[in-house]
């Protein structure tokens, strides 16, 4: 093994280490710092300089995008006029490794004249930051992973699962759920999974649906004009009986001499392949991988067909 190897398994393993006995020192404190998170009326300030402060924008988008309001203030600009977005209600997180950091020493004041909570992650247990502040969570590190011992990495990592740890925490006090997610993240990937199949399906008068009673060209014909490869057969009382997809014209035209003078019940398959619009988008992926089918039927609690999704629409919805 390389000396290389070797270096980057010890730095992995010494951040591994300090993230165990970081959990083990959790305790009351933890769950303080969330319900203030959690009941404050306003948004979450987050805020550190160097590598706490690329810690604090990554937990501050973490924060927001789990439905909690929070945004980033360097300690500098906001000593120059961004503190500005600071309200009453709000509540800050101020991060910093020794727990002297100047420029957070001076916002301090700032947060207290604005009766603003401060939760401070901090390596300096007795620092003058910690003296100050309304919630300490320690994020104190034995020692750097980085073969130089000044470098921030244990100790910025482990603000960074800190920060992570609370946004969970609040996700579970909140209940918030995939739907919620699939709100806050309409585009991307995560948005494409997290489609509803109510919102891709087809409805109304785009529905390919023939009564059972149905002569076989009639089928056809409304198989052919919604161009969804399917028919959708239903009784008297519109309730869904069966499905004709094009395996079945297929197989009916290779062992009828004359098809024609079948009707829509003869041939349907029966007990077709249904799912709620309230499911994901790639549920219904994952449906018709199982069965090798291309559409599933969407009903009422009737039994009445009310949309129609086709592998197609999740195509292009790039579900898939």
């Amino acid at each position: 093994m390389s000396s290389l190897l070797n270096k980057a398994r010890e730095v992995i393993l010494k951040e591994a280490e300090s993230l165990r006995e970081m959990a083990d020192r959790l305790d009351d404190n933890f769950e303080k710092a969330v319900q203030l998170i959690y009941k404050a009326k306003g948004k979450v300030i987050i805020s550190g300089i160097g590598k706490s402060g690329q810690v604090a924008r990554k937990i501050a988008a973490t924060m927001s995008s789990i439905g909690t309001p929070a945004f980033f203030v360097h300690p500098t600009e906001g000593l120059h006029g961004d503190i500005g977005m600071a309200l009453r209600g709000d509540v800050a997180i101020v991060i910093s490794k020794s727990g002297d950091t100047e420029e957070i020493m001076r916002l301090i004041p700032i947060f207290k004249r604005l009766e603003i909570p401060i939760i401070a992650l901090t390596g300096g247990n007795g620092s003058q930051i910690s003296r100050k502040v309304d919630v300490v969570l320690d994020t104190s590190v034995k020692q750097e992973a980085f073969p130089l011992e000044f470098v921030p990495t244990s100790s910025a990592t482990a603000a960074l699962v800190m920060g992570d740890a609370l946004a969970a925490a609040l996700v579970e006090l909140r209940g918030f759920t995939a739907d919620d997610f699939s709100f806050i993240h309409p585009a991307g990937a995560l948005g494409r999974q997290l489609i509803k199949v109510g919102d891709l399906m087809h409805t109304g008068d785009e529905l390919p649906i023939v009564k059972d009673t149905a002569g076989f060209k009639v089928m056809l014909t409304e198989m052919s004009s919604k161009k969804f490869g399917v028919a959708l057969v239903v009784d008297s009382d519109n309730r869904l009986v069966g499905i004709f997809t094009d395996g079945d014209l297929r197989r009916t035209v290779e062992s009828r001499i004359d098809p024609m003078i079948l009707l829509a019940r003869d041939v349907a398959t029966p007990d077709p392949k249904k799912i709620d619009p309230e499911e994901f988008g790639a549920a219904a992926v994952a449906i018709m991988e199982e069965h090798n089918i291309t559409s599933l039927v969407i009903v009422d609690d009737e039994n009445h067909p009310v949309g129609l999704i086709h592998l197609h629409d999740l195509l292009k919805a790039k579900v898939v």
